[in-house]
């Protein structure tokens, strides 16, 4: 389906710059409409009728009910509603302001479920809140049913334990908020981000600086010391990973309703899609076949060869992705990689650097469904809308957690290229800004979505995408962070798990003498293997290694980093090849299922928090 934009496109100098466009300059501008054209054009070349993704409309309360699923809450309502013990754990660890998100869902679709007239029983919501503290297990974090709408609770433990503390952005963390040092440019991760806006909402402070100028007016953010280690996307097992996307779709939905922006999924009607070739491929499909040639590949192979292919003349031509490939050829180059890429035979040399440029911004606009996701195109397009430029950074890390791992890995590769491309500014003349109006419109405006006649109002849109491109660039490496208040709820959900799995385990061993007699004995004989290790020393094993297992002597100043030097100092007449860049020590088991640590981890700090984890030196899986 062929939408001819390029007649409706004015002249860059024409348009009323409002809003924030008001720190984006005409050349700019102009980069992004002429982008446009090229796209129209290129679309306008290629005869093949296209499919236009179509949006579905959702039926009154299909959005809250999908939205319960997808943060794995489905047993909160329908048939399964009165067997919901499963949830009371996760909800335990829930914020005040994540709460009051996932209650606002479940009133929704409790309401929409008796104008259906279901047959079956439909709890109150208040009453799922209610369960947490009446519940003989008290696994909740102690937040009253009327957490979710008062700020007077408190956090505290009900089982009489003293096990680690985990900041979880309630009420209690508020004072702690509000006494933290912090700069504009610091970005807490800490405390939930939902809290951080709930408390500063009626705050002046941070308002989104709106000026002309250049790159530099993009704030510095960045991410103060944390002595546990920072988590980055990747470093936790998949089980903790499931856990992690259910809280970043809660938190951001927390957030989105604190700052007055809907947050809706979309879903896209299922079309008929290419089941092979390169372009127009979906992305699963494509690594699928991808990894039969290239096991273990997570970026389809054609991306990364356009990238070597665009990289290895030089990335100082000036003009670079900015300047297109001429149509005709890079159509010819398109219907010849389809036919020849896989048999290895496509010769390359044919392919000039500005026609590989245009082939590597096809294949994103060619995906049957957006890079960024049907579901959450409008989101980060959205993110514009948010009030602060610290909020909209927040708004995009849980954005990225949320996206598929395909889509994300390929997110990632293509937002360092884009950067490589930036660092050679003077000579390219490609700036972050100049970069960010290029890429915009093949990330943001797709077939099925914004396919009306441009007016007034899409300049904005066309602006405020363009900062979204932007900060995605900027700020790359901290949008791959797993927020900390996060990982303390995982951790606080695998804590309360083990103590309901405890229970479990007391129950059989009444009934099964046996078992109860085997579990003595691998208690008895974990006691005997722990005085083997003294109070403040931790034993690492290193597998891979020459030296295996060591014991090691726990200081203020020990850094993860440290260990594993440590480790690769020790020779042997078998010495392994693995390099410092090649292996990790990991967190395994305790109240996280497993964690990568980055060299700066504070080993007894995170040992304070994690006293039964255990220490293994291994290669990081790809």
């Amino acid at each position: 389906m062929n939408h001819d934009h390029s007649k409706k496109i004015p002249d860059g100098a024409s348009f009323d710059r409002s809003g924030s466009q008001d720190s984006l300059d005409e050349l700019s501008m102009d980069d992004y409409w002429k982008e446009l054209e090229n796209i129209h054009e290129t679309r306008g070349n290629n005869h093949e009728e296209r499919l236009a993704l179509v949006v579905k409309e959702p039926d009154e309360g299909e959005l809250e009910e999908e939205w319960l699923k997808e943060a794995g809450l489905s047993n909160l309502f329908g048939e399964s509603s009165g067997d919901s013990l499963e949830s009371m754990v996760f909800l335990s660890t829930l914020t005040r302001t994540q709460k009051a998100a996932v209650e606002k869902r479940v009133e929704t679709v409790t309401q929409t479920m008796r104008k259906r007239n279901k047959q079956h029983q439909i709890p109150d919501v208040r009453d799922i809140f209610r369960l947490q503290n009446d519940s003989k297990g008290k696994v909740c974090d102690g937040s009253e049913p009327s957490a979710v709408r008062t700020s007077e609770n408190k956090n505290e433990a009900h089982d009489g334990t003293k096990g680690p503390k985990f900041s979880l952005g309630t009420d209690e963390q508020k004072s702690l908020l509000e006494d933290m040092p912090s700069s504009d440019t610091d970005i807490n991760l800490e405390i939930s981000f939902a809290e951080q806006a709930a408390n500063l909402k009626d705050s002046s402070a941070g308002k989104m600086y709106k000026g002309g100028g250049g790159d530099t007016l993009l704030p510095n953010f960045r991410l103060p010391k944390d002595k546990t280690g920072t988590t980055k996307i990747g470093d936790l097992a998949p089980q903790d990973m499931k856990k992690v996307y259910s809280l970043a779709l809660i938190e951001l939905t927390a957030l989105y309703d604190i700052l007055g922006t809907e947050f809706k999924q979309q879903k896209a009607a299922k079309i008929k899609t290419k089941d092979s070739g390169l372009f127009g491929v979906p992305l699963s499909l494509l690594l699928e076949q991808d990894q039969k040639k290239v096991p273990g590949t997570k970026i389809p192979l054609i991306f990364q060869k356009l990238i070597a292919q665009i990289e290895e003349t030089t990335l100082e031509t000036e003009g670079l992705l900015r300047i297109p490939g001429v149509a005709t050829r890079v159509k010819g180059l398109c219907q010849e990689l389809e036919a020849k890429f896989y048999e290895g035979t496509f010769n390359w040399e044919n392919v000039k650097q500005h026609d590989a440029a245009s082939l590597l911004k096809l294949f994103i606009r060619e995906l049957p469904q957006p890079l960024l996701t049907v579901e959450y195109l409008k989101a980060f397009q959205d993110v514009q809308n948010l009030p602060t430029r610290k909020q909209q950074l927040q708004a995009l890390n849980l954005l990225v957690i949320l996206l598929p791992e395909a889509n994300r890995d390929t997110l990632k590769v293509l937002l360092e290229f884009l950067q490589r491309v930036i660092d050679h500014r003077d000579k390219n003349k490609m700036t972050l800004k100049n970069v960010a109006m290029v890429m915009a419109p093949n990330l943001f405006t797709f077939h099925g979505f914004g396919s009306k006649t441009i007016e007034q109002s899409e300049f904005a849109m066309a602006a405020g995408t363009a900062n979204v491109m932007r900060f995605m660039i900027q700020y790359q490496k901290l949008l791959w962070t797993i927020p900390k208040f996060i990982v303390n709820q995982v951790r606080k959900q695998n804590t309360e798990s083990q103590k309901k799995e405890k229970k479990d385990k007391a129950m059989k061993k009444l009934l099964k003498k046996m078992a109860y007699d085997r579990e003595k004995h691998e208690k008895q004989e974990k006691t005997s293997n722990d005085t083997d290790v003294p109070q403040g020393v931790i034993r690492v094993q290193a597998p891979h290694l020459s030296k295996v297992s060591m014991a090691i002597q726990l200081t203020e100043e020990l850094k993860a980093g440290d260990i594993v030097a440590r480790f690769l100092s020790q020779k042997s007449g078998n010495v392994q090849t693995l390099k410092k860049e090649e292996v990790f020590l990991y967190e395994i088991g305790g109240n996280i299922g497993e964690r990568c640590l980055d060299d700066d981890t504070y080993m007894k700090d995170l040992y304070q928090l994690n006293p039964n984890a255990e220490w293994v030196i291994k290669p990081k899986q790809s």
